[in-house]
């Protein structure tokens, strides 16, 4: 009977593959998609092309009011919600940043939308070019966190209280029902 060689992997052999590993996910984490936008659905919600292909976008960390839902009415403010995505990312190119998760229950992409890719991702780079921060702070959207994304939760929850503070958007319209 004939005997088998032993197989035997080297420790440098195994160290290289984790290091090729660790690199690869690295990079898959600050990673963004490049995409156009075809169509506004809601003032959170959005139809892109990515490489050809068309996919819904539910923007992650926050929630405009509603203004196409199966079973709910046009809530306020939604229609200005809706018309300021529309205004401003209508045929723009834009680069979508996953978190954790990658899609939602409807088989939406969920996504932060950056106007222009990021070089460091400060406070202020997310103020200006991060359209899910914009919302929060032009007052057409509330944070709305799902777990497990919940990258910039901090910043979003510093960018409600401003717009809220300042009276902007959908907190002007409470500010006035809750004076009367």
């Amino acid at each position: 009977m004939p005997r088998r060689k032993k197989q035997t992997v080297s420790l440098g052999s195994v160290v290289t593959a984790i290091i090729v590993l660790i690199v690869l996910f690295l990079q898959q984490q600050g990673e963004f998609k490049k995409a156009t936008v075809l169509e506004v659905i809601d003032g959170d919600t959005i139809k892109v092309s990515i490489a050809g292909e068309e996919y819904k976008v539910r923007l992650i960390g926050v929630n405009t009011p509603e203004t196409k839902h199966p079973v709910k009415k046009v809530e306020y403010y939604g229609p200005e919600a809706k018309a300021f995505t529309k205004n401003v990312l209508t045929g723009r190119t834009v680069y979508l940043e996953f978190d954790v998760g990658e899609k939602d229950r409807y088989g939406r992409l969920l996504a932060y939308v950056w106007l222009e890719k990021p070089k460091e991702r400060t406070d202020e780079e997310i103020r200006k070019k991060m359209f899910n921060a914009i919302l929060l702070l032009e007052g057409y959207a509330q944070v709305m966190t799902v777990q497990p994304n919940v990258k910039y939760v901090d910043y979003f929850i510093e960018y409600q209280r401003e717009a809220r503070e300042y009276n902007k958007g959908l907190w002007e319209y409470n500010k006035k029902r809750n004076n009367k």
